[in-house]
């Protein structure tokens, strides 16, 4: 079985509505056209191995995405990016390729940024209450799990979060929330804000994954 590749890919633009499974699909093509082999499972259904280390939700921008991958051929790994951009979808950018030790599985925290949007300019009057809601000890929510829609408490998945208000209309923040086991999804914020404080929900919103982290704080490659 060949080793596995690594890549760390951009995706921002236009290239954050494209759903995870249709950026799967995607590859497979992009692959094909830069003439790349992709190794395929055995068995009676094979299928190219290729997986997002954390799939990211539609709608949010990252600089951070991960994807492994075994290729059938040679190629230096520096050549890679170079061959595979010509034919990305729009706002998909891969930005390095090389080999890893790392198992998905060290993957622990996400450091994620955010922009709220008022359009009644009351931005800097809900700022303390955005940060009270948030310094809760429990901040109990409706969400969807394995075992359906239930209550789930997604304080202990923030480590940190912090925000801002730069002008009337704007809302930012930063933070560094669980990846997995479970994760935490920017959207479980927002609807933290919705069900528990309806008064200071955004008209409009938007996240960026900025950095994936080991358990250690170290940067996941």
């Amino acid at each position: 079985m060949p080793d596995t590749t690594r890549l760390l890919i951009r995706k921002d633009g236009l290239g954050i509505y494209l759903s995870h499974l249709d950026l799967m699909h995607n590859m497979e093509r992009v692959f094909n056209r830069a003439q790349v082999r992709i190794w395929h499972t055995q068995g009676f259904n094979p299928h190219p191995y290729m997986s997002f280390c954390l799939p990211l939700s539609l709608g949010v921008a990252s600089g951070c995405e991960i994807m492994d991958f075994k290729m059938e051929q040679q190629i230096p790994l520096e050549e890679l990016p170079g061959r595979l951009n010509p034919f990305m979808p729009a706002g998909i950018t891969v930005l390095e390729a090389y080999t890893s030790p790392r198992k998905t599985r060290e993957l622990a925290w996400l450091e994620i940024g955010g922009e709220l949007f008022y359009d009644d300019g009351t931005a800097r009057e809900k700022l303390p209450l955005l940060q009270e809601l948030f310094a809760r000890e429990s901040i109990v929510i409706e969400r969807k799990t394995k075992r359906g829609v239930g209550p789930s408490d997604i304080a202990s998945g923030i480590r940190e979060l912090t925000f801002a208000a730069p002008d009337d209309g704007t809302v930012t923040l930063r933070g560094v929330i669980a990846a997995q086991n479970p994760g935490l999804n920017p959207a479980h914020l927002i609807a933290a804000i919705r069900q528990l404080e309806p008064a200071l929900t955004p008209d409009f919103h938007r996240f960026r994954r900025l950095e994936v982290y080991d358990d250690n704080m170290n940067v996941f490659r």
